[in-house]
């Protein structure tokens, strides 16, 4: 009689220590449900792509952060064009070269921030972030003394902390719609070609300052935009900066009222 007590005292046991067990998986799958369906629902912020505008308005844009051997040439060439242009440039490019700084803001062009150190912002935290934006920020303006309202991640590199911490010190974040793919070292006929395949009005096109054929390529894209009618504004003038949202695409459209 013992024995059998004994045997059905520890059949007890193990089927609680079982149901137990049970009860922890289930209550693990239901939380790591809600946390997946919470990551799921959270809504990803976007960056400016481009902007939907019908008046043939697009906004040409170099980034500036390791070459400056045809920066003045580019220059020349805009001003040949009656053409403005926005320079994302990064902190060690105008620690480097605050002269040509001066002459890319002295000609009618806007300066973005680009970073102070093109790091891949998307695995920094919002204090790393700051700190980054304020350093570009104090460099850019001991030089031409106005900041930058505009800011290009490097790499494209973005999360939905850099994002809100941009917008949280009055940013818009830029990406663009057409790539010329310059960096490429693609021939100057194999840059237009892209760019003119691909812009419309509101786009915002990613050029180089450094990139081989960068400088070939610009006159005949220059030229054959502006006989269709196109006119070249800096980002800032492109975009919305009230009532507007940014869709899935990344395009910016106006809130209708």
């Amino acid at each position: 009689m013992k024995m059998i007590k004994v045997f059905n005292i520890s059949k007890i046991i193990r089927l609680v220590l079982l149901a137990i067990l049970i009860l922890l998986i289930i209550n693990t799958i239901f939380i790591y449900s809600r946390l997946t369906v919470e990551v799921v629902n959270q809504k990803k912020l976007l960056p400016i792509y481009c902007v939907d505008r019908d008046d043939k308005k697009i906004a040409l844009t170099f980034d500036a952060a390791w070459g400056n051997d045809d920066t003045k040439e580019l220059l020349s060439i805009l001003k040949r064009f009656n053409a403005k242009a926005t320079f994302f440039l990064v902190g060690f490019w105008v620690e480097k070269y605050p002269e040509d700084v001066k002459n890319i803001f002295s000609q009618g062009h806007e300066i973005g921030s680009h970073s102070d150190k093109h790091l891949h912002m998307s695995r920094l935290s919002e204090a790393e972030i700051i700190r980054d934006i304020k350093s570009y920020e104090e460099k850019i303006m001991r030089i031409i003394h106005k900041r930058p309202v505009i800011f290009r991640p490097p790499y494209g590199d973005y999360n939905n902390t850099l994002i809100r911490t941009l917008s949280s010190l009055g940013y818009y974040v830029i990406q663009w719609d057409v790539d010329s793919l310059d960096w490429k070292d693609l021939s100057a006929q194999e840059i237009a070609q892209r760019v003119l395949k691909r812009v419309k009005s509101g786009s915002i096109v990613l050029f180089h300052n450094n990139a081989e054929n960068t400088k070939f390529a610009l006159p005949i894209i220059l030229s054959s935009l502006s006989k269709q009618g196109y006119q070249f504004v800096t980002v800032s003038e492109l975009i919305y900066k009230d009532g507007y949202y940014i869709d899935h695409q990344g395009v910016q459209r106006k809130i209708e009222r």
